[in-house]
C-alpha cells in the first residue's frame, strides 16, 4: 500500500468525520451558537455548565425548526432550561478577583435564565398537554395537573415511561393495584438498558403492605441481582422466617424474573403472573 494511499484514505475519514459537525448540525452547539448568535445570546460565555448549556442550546435548536412545539417538547424546554438555571446560579457564586467580567457574564445569564423560565412557565400553565400538566403537578404541586395525568392513565394514552414512572410511585400509597399494574407495564415495555432497580423495591414494597413477604423478598432479591445495593441476609431471609429452602426456590425465581425483564420476554412470561 503506497504512503500517497494512506494520506489520501485519512484525509478523507478526516473529512467524513467533520462533516458530522457541518454548519447547523445540531449536535454542536458550538457551531450552533455561531450560525444562530439569537439562540444562545443571554447565555454564559464561559466553559461552565458545558454539558447543561449544550443541551438548551440544542434544544433550542430543534424547536427552531418547527413552526409550533408540542407538549412534550415545551416540557423538555423547560426541564433544560430549569438545570442550566440551577447550574449557573452555583457558578455565579465563584468570584473571579481578576477576571471580574466572567462573574458578571454568570449572574447576568442567571438573572436572564430565571425570567425567561418564568415567562416559559406562565404561558404554558393554561396548556393541559399531558406533559405540561404532569410538570406542573411534580413542580407545584398542582392537583389539576395531576388530574389530567391520572385522566389520561384511565383512557390508556399514557405512554411516557417518565411521567408513568412519577404516577406508579404516587399511587404506591394511594392506589397500590393501580402502581403494581404500573410498574409491570414498566418492566415488560422498557429497554433493558433503561430498567431501573428501584421498581422492583417499590413492587416489594407494595407487597410488603399486603403482608406477602414472599413476594416482598422475591423482589428485594431480583433488586440486588441488577443493582449496587447491599442488604443484610439474615434480616431479608427473616423475612420469611428463615426458611432457607424457600429461600432457595424464591431465589431462583428471582433470576428468572431478572432474566426476563433484561432479555424482554417479561411479558406474558411465568414471572409476570406470578406477580400479578
Amino acid at each position: 500500500m503506497s504512503r500517497n494511499f494512506v494520506l489520501i484514505t485519512s484525509f478523507t475519514i478526516f473529512v467524513a468525520i467533520f462533516g458530522l459537525f457541518g454548519c447547523d448540525n445540531d449536535r454542536n452547539s458550538d457551531i450552533i451558537c455561531k450560525n444562530n448568535p439569537e439562540l444562545c445570546a443571554d447565555l454564559h460565555k464561559d466553559s461552565w455548565c458545558r454539558f447543561e448549556k449544550g443541551n438548551l442550546i440544542r434544544h433550542r435548536y430543534q424547536l427552531k425548526k418547527v413552526d409550533k412545539p408540542t407538549g412534550k417538547q415545551l416540557y423538555k424546554q423547560l426541564v433544560y432550561l430549569e438545570t442550566y438555571s440551577d447550574c449557573i446560579r452555583l457558578a455565579a457564586g465563584v468570584q473571579h478577583k481578576v477576571n471580574t467580567y466572567r462573574t458578571l457574564d454568570r449572574e447576568r445569564a442567571f438573572a436572564v435564565s430565571t425570567q425567561t423560565l418564568a415567562e416559559l412557565q406562565e404561558s404554558t400553565k393554561t396548556n393541559n398537554e399531558v406533559h405540561l400538566a404532569f410538570y406542573r403537578w411534580i413542580r407545584f404541586n398542582d392537583q389539576a395537573g395531576l388530574a389530567i395525568v391520572e385522566d389520561t392513565y384511565k383512557q390508556g394514552m399514557l405512554i411516557d415511561n417518565e411521567i408513568i414512572t412519577q404516577l406508579a410511585a404516587y399511587y404506591v400509597r394511594v392506589s397500590p393495584q393501580d402502581s403494581k399494574k404500573l410498574y409491570l407495564h414498566l418492566l415488560a415495555t422498557t429497554e433493558p438498558e433503561k430498567i431501573d432497580p428501584d421498581w422492583f423495591l417499590a413492587l416489594a414494597s407494595i407487597y410488603r403492605q399486603q403482608q406477602n413477604e414472599e413476594k416482598e423478598y422475591l423482589l428485594t432479591r431480583a433488586n440486588l441481582l441488577i443493582s449496587e445495593n447491599q442488604v443484610n441476609e439474615n434480616k431479608l431471609l427473616a423475612l420469611i422466617k428463615g426458611d432457607r429452602a424457600l429461600a432457595l426456590i424464591l431465589d431462583g425465581q428471582a433470576v428468572e424474573l431478572v432474566s426476563a425483564v433484561m432479555s424482554k420476554q417479561f411479558a406474558n412470561s411465568e414471572s409476570e403472573t406470578l406477580l400479578k
